[in-house]
């Protein structure tokens, strides 16, 4: 599947540098690519589901980072979504970061988000119950750690894999913010590339 250029070039950077943190951060990309492998095997398909609390910013950026990366390697068979505990907004930032390393985004609150030449994506936030999410038969990745002290139990995953991230909100509105942004975009991004290379 064709990515746009600026995608493809910041995606095999990624890939080339490899996953990011330390032995314990790894070991939890470990186990993320085996739910992931494991799923595909029994379903023939993926379906994951990207947990924050606000689905705001980090739950946002790994499902569009992991549909890229799994369009990067040709799997038509892997749909990625996200969702919170809370309904809030797509954060600007968020967007802004996500623009910066070559995904399109137009609208807003609900923005049409493209990759290259395949067909856009819905990106909103919503609850893990809303609609336009999986209700079975999905992995469920929670990506910070107080939405995965708040959902012991998310409906209809068949695994659930924590893989926390640090916030990015915690820079909003000072110098550091649109550098905070991009840390995080990489981070997320290199560590998804790496997990689909895996699979």
């Amino acid at each position: 599947m064709d990515l746009s250029t600026p995608l493809q070039t910041r995606l095999a950077a990624w890939e080339a540098a490899g996953p990011t943190g330390g032995e314990e951060h790894r070991a939890k990309l470990e186990a993320l690519a085996g739910a992931l492998k494991a799923q595909l095997a029994e379903k023939g398909r993926l379906d994951v589901l990207f947990v924050c609390t606000h689905n705001s910013r980090r739950s946002h950026m790994a499902q569009l980072l992991a549909l890229a990366a799994a369009q990067r390697k040709g799997m038509v068979n892997v749909k990625t979504f996200s969702g919170g505990t809370e309904v809030t907004a797509f954060n600007p930032r968020a967007v802004a970061a996500l623009q910066r390393v070559g995904f399109e985004l137009e609208g807003g609150p609900r923005y049409l988000v493209r990759t290259g030449a395949a067909d856009p994506v819905t990106a909103f936030s919503k609850k893990i119950d809303d609609p336009a999410n999986p209700s079975a038969d999905f992995v469920a990745v929670m990506t910070c750690s107080q939405a995965d002290a708040a959902c012991p139990v998310v409906r209809g995953a068949t695994r659930r894999v924590a893989v926390p991230y640090e916030d990015p909100k915690v820079a909003d509105g000072t110098p550091e913010e649109t550098q905070r942004y991009d840390e995080r975009v990489e981070q997320i991004g290199r560590d998804l590339v790496w997990v689909f290379s895996k699979l």
